[in-house]
């Protein structure tokens, strides 16, 4: 029997926030864009739902293992 691994648990890198066209909720994405300190990279994720679509939240993280 073979195990079926989803896209869910993986991160996506990108280069500008403007390439998000998709987000959900409690997907995170990060944005290498230079906005972040060195040794950072941008964190954008889906907070919560509005009448609007999914909230988003971005903050500096870590950059270790983002590569």
């Amino acid at each position: 029997a073979s195990v079926a691994l989803t896209g869910a648990a993986r991160a996506d890198i990108v280069g500008r926030e403007s390439d998000i066209t998709e987000l959900r909720l409690g997907q995170k994405i990060y944005v290498d864009d230079g906005s972040c300190p060195a040794g950072q990279i941008k964190e954008v994720s889906g907070m919560r739902l509005t009448a609007a679509g999914v909230e988003r939240s971005t903050k500096c993280v870590d950059r270790k293992g983002k590569r």
